[in-house]
């Protein structure tokens, strides 16, 4: 069974939106992006933007698609785990504009506080249960590391407070890495 003409129109219309979105978040920003300058790449009215996506950040969370790549931590020697995630996050994280927006958005605005959401249960949440000592303390473990690399996402990339911000690479790792640590292996308290 084929689709009509007019879902076909529809997907396309969609994925011209979505590509548009993605173009013009990475090269404005979340804030200076507009949906008439989306609309307008993709060839569009800005009325069929607002359809299918209601508002700027329904838009944001369906056009951010983001991969974390978490390595596979159950082939890491236990006692490194935590300092292999914060390595890994300072990788992902250094000049990422989609993510640091992503976070942005995600503090102010529903849609994008469940994009975030999902990240967390689609991503992060298996490879805590390939990790944690008890499977039954997977999310709340899962989600303490959460607050730990959105905390420091939120002070050293979007809030940029000096001391987070002047930080080496060197030191997040050796402060946030134990801790990281300590949240997916140690013994429940």
């Amino acid at each position: 069974m084929t689709d009509s003409p007019q879902v076909r129109r529809s997907d396309a219309t969609r994925t011209a939106i979505l590509e548009a979105a993605r173009e013009r978040f990475a090269a404005d920003g979340y804030d200076r992006a507009t949906i008439r300058a989306i609309a307008r790449d993709a060839g569009i009215d800005p009325s069929m933007v607002m359809r299918y996506y209601g508002n700027k950040e329904g838009l944001f969370a369906a056009a951010v698609a983001v991969d974390l790549g978490l390595p596979g931590l159950s082939d890491l020697p236990r006692d490194t785990v935590g300092p292999a995630v914060a390595e890994h996050f300072l990788d992902l994280w250094e000049g990422n504009e989609v993510l640091t927006a992503l976070v942005r958005v995600g503090a102010a605005s529903q849609a994008g506080a469940e994009r975030i959401q999902g990240i967390f249960r689609e991503q992060l949440l298996p490879v805590a249960r390939r990790i944690c000592p008890d499977p039954e303390q997977v999310p709340a473990r899962a989600a303490l590391v959460a607050s730990q690399l959105l905390g420091l996402a939120l002070t050293r990339y979007v809030l940029r407070i000096p001391p987070a911000v002047d930080l080496t690479r060197e030191e997040i790792v050796a402060w946030l890495g134990p801790t990281l640590q300590r949240y997916l292996t140690a013994p429940n308290p």
